[in-house]
């Protein structure tokens, strides 16, 4: 005896493809949305962690730098260390502010 009931027409079920492209329709438009706005919401927080960490690695590399600088810095009295070092450090910030001030664009009205 063959199945033959109200909701079947031929060979397939006509709820079962009615299901199959709400759900293709549903895949379609989380493809579309979903997957790009959770890739950019990933890139945000993952290069937001990395700057605060770089800037905070930057510091104390500086910092160490600094202080290994005025410790071990040779051919110079213990009190003209310090001077020395925060000049050499002035003349790198100064000199890599002036650079990028130099690069900037400005904004067109």
């Amino acid at each position: 005896m063959a199945p033959n009931g109200p909701a079947q027409t031929g060979d397939h079920d006509w709820t079962v493809q009615v299901a199959d492209r709400i759900e293709s329709v549903v895949e379609t438009v989380r493809d579309k949305t979903t997957k790009p706005a959770t890739l950019v919401a990933r890139g945000l927080v993952y290069g937001l962690v990395a700057g605060v960490l770089g800037a905070a690695l930057l510091f104390l590399l500086v910092l160490g730098l600094t202080r290994v600088l005025d410790v071990y810095l040779p051919f110079h009295p213990i009190g003209r260390r310090v001077w020395v070092v925060d000049a050499g450090a002035a003349a790198i910030f100064l000199g890599s502010g002036a650079f990028l001030w130099r690069r900037r664009r400005p904004k067109s009205v």
